[in-house]
């Protein structure tokens, strides 16, 4: 059985927390982003006027006994109820949540909801007594759920499978899509542009360029690890409200449309653009390194056919260095390029098995005692006020002792030694 009840609704059953539920892992970033939606919704409902629903997911339940002694054991929805619970009884501590009279002995849940009902208590603290009596609306008239209850728990799992593996989930990117046209609901022609341009672009090609691309030099040039780029971290990308009195935001504004890799831009149709500057970008990069003649010994590498993950690794932390400083100086200078392409693959030369916690490594400058070179290029890169302080860095290529870590990538090494004019002589010594 389905229904579409409002949140007070839900909240008012009598909702228990079964045991093979995981601890509430919702930490306050997932609280701020809830206070956040909901602040959006109750806007919209202002806009709209009454009528306006918010759908913030679908709850799956095993109803459990009959008439007075009805429970319901939740099977899919426990870190949203939970969380709106806390809100709840923040707004009106005779809210009767029953299912904060669980037991929470798992002591990830206890800190947690601790930290989270202490945030909420801090985000109100600001606010007037108008926006808390909002907040209290809301959770009656304008946010609402799909309860889906079910009679045996082997259904609900069932049920609960397939609402998690039919299709596969949204990427990060198609939330963000979602994120930035909600940003621009006052302009709705721009927002049917942006769709139209968003959907004739390769899925793909969006995923890799957030992937492979834009999120680890985000990282990497502040000189810290990356991570994969998942629902988890689009909060990067969420840009700055238009309409925000940030001193950076207005300097953001103005610098439109010019997009850095590194720096913020404003949230909604810039977004797009964004998107498309980069995809652009990254082609163009592809295409001068293939057509250039000042770069064909470094052409004749990146296009090497390698089985070697670690290969494509190396690659594609060469794109991503190129990227980088394209983005911010945008020339080609032949010894820059020349110097990131030497110092991506030698990585390569250097390493027996190379995983991408080694480019993690190598990319912020971290020293594993192997690595020839130990400069945090990227941030380098981000500090960099003239293009030659890249064009002018000391890579190193000579290893000792003088061959490759492993003997399949000794071509490559006399390779890199040639572009850089340590080319051997026959008898073997260096000229």
């Amino acid at each position: 059985m389905a229904a579409i009840v409002s949140i007070n609704h839900l909240l008012s059953m009598n909702l228990n927390i079964p045991a093979y539920q995981r601890p509430y892992k919702w930490t306050i970033r997932n609280i701020e982003e809830l206070l956040g939606d909901i602040s959006h919704a109750i806007d919209d409902a202002k806009r709209y006027g009454n009528g306006f629903k918010y759908r913030i997911g679908t709850i799956i339940l095993h109803r459990t006994g009959s008439g007075k002694n009805t429970s319901f054991d939740i099977v899919d929805g426990q870190q949203r109820i939970i969380s709106l619970a806390l809100l709840n009884y923040f707004l009106d501590d005779e809210c009767g949540c029953r299912i904060l009279n669980n037991r929470f002995t798992n002591k990830i849940s206890q800190s947690n909801i601790h930290s989270n009902y202490g945030f909420i208590r801090e985000w109100f603290s600001l606010k007037n007594e108008d926006v808390l009596e909002m907040f209290l609306d809301a959770l009656e008239h304008i946010l609402e759920v799909v309860v889906i209850q079910v009679e045996k728990v082997s259904e609900a799992f069932q049920l609960f499978d397939s609402q998690n593996t039919r299709g596969k989930a949204l990427d990060p990117h198609d939330l963000l899509k979602a994120y930035h046209l909600r940003e621009m609901k006052e302009y709705p022609y721009e927002m049917e542009h942006a769709v139209t341009k968003w959907e004739e672009k390769d899925a793909s090609s969006i995923r890799e360029l957030f992937d492979v691309f834009l999120f680890p030099i985000w990282n990497w040039s502040r000189g810290r690890k990356s991570v994969p780029f998942t629902v988890k971290e689009i909060d990067t990308y969420k840009g700055i409200p238009e309409k925000s009195s940030y001193f950076y935001a207005k300097r953001a504004s103005k610098a439109m449309p010019y997009f850095q890799i590194t720096e913020p831009f404003i949230a909604g149709n810039d977004f797009f653009e964004l998107v498309e500057h980069y995809l652009h970008l990254r082609a163009d990069i592809e295409t001068e390194i293939k057509r250039n003649a000042d770069f064909s010994k470094i052409r004749e590498v990146v296009e090497m056919k390698s089985h070697s993950v670690g290969f494509r690794y190396a690659r594609n932390l060469f794109y991503c260095a190129l990227l980088m400083y394209y983005d911010k100086f945008h020339n080609f200078d032949v010894m820059a390029v020349k110097k990131l392409f030497t110092w991506s693959f030698m990585l390569r030369v250097d390493m027996e098995n190379l995983g991408f916690d080694s480019i993690n490594k190598y990319a912020v400058g971290e020293d594993n005692g192997r690595y020839t070179n130990k400069l945090a290029v990227f941030s380098r890169i981000s500090l960099a006020r003239l293009h030659t302080e890249i064009s002018n860095l000391q890579i190193g290529v000579l290893r000792e002792p003088d061959h490759a870590v492993h003997e399949k990538w000794e071509d490559l090494y006399k390779k890199l030694k040639e572009i850089n004019g340590l080319a051997e002589e026959e008898d073997g010594q260096q000229g």
